[in-house]
């Protein structure tokens, strides 16, 4: 076999590795403690919880602001959003409420409950000022039905992906204190 033929061939070869994507960046959500409450009640669910459609994606929506959703191509959440947000939240609310147990209904745990949390995520992203704003409807029914919108900003401590999941952390935790005080 002729010398430059060999090369192609081995050119070839190598053609499809150096065409290879990169593996992504995979981020999840830390669950942050918070301040506790008494007088919850003793069992509650947390429903699946409703999230903006533009957010179901595994890629993190840094920001939709000006008719454009800006998303991080290569930063990817580490488990569908809703879920990871249910896992957080139920981690979150069982520490604020030590007298109270709180598990997700998309779980194996089928126990009735005396109280059910019900969200609508609305908005998880960077405004146009670069702080994370969490927007969101809240529901709880267990001492009576109470609902309310809710909005948290929380400035990231720099530009980076991981300073941007800090923050949705925090606004999470945030979104958790409310929770528990509308529960407490």
């Amino acid at each position: 076999m002729p010398l430059s033929r060999r090369s192609a061939l081995l050119a070839l070869t190598a053609l499809p590795a150096a065409c290879a994507s990169p593996n992504p960046d995979l981020y999840v959500l830390a669950a942050i403690p918070g301040v506790t409450h008494g007088g919850a009640p003793r069992v509650i669910v947390l429903r699946a919880i409703a999230i903006a459609h533009y957010l179901e994606r595994s890629q993190i929506v840094r920001s939709s602001e000006g008719y454009r959703i800006d998303v991080l191509s290569n930063q990817w959440w580490g488990e569908p959003l809703d879920a990871m947000l249910s896992r957080i939240l139920v981690q979150e609310l069982n520490q604020r409420l030590p007298g109270s147990t709180v598990y997700g209904d998309s779980g194996a745990i089928s126990t009735p409950a005396a109280a059910t949390v019900e969200i609508n995520l609305l908005r998880f992203d960077l405004d146009q000022d670069g702080n994370l704003l969490l927007a969101a409807q809240v529901a709880v029914d267990g001492k009576g039905i109470r609902s309310r919108g809710v909005r948290f900003t929380v400035r990231p401590a720099d530009a980076s992906t991981r300073a941007l999941v800090a923050a949705m952390s925090s606004a999470t935790a945030e979104l958790a204190d409310a929770i528990s005080g509308m529960l407490a």
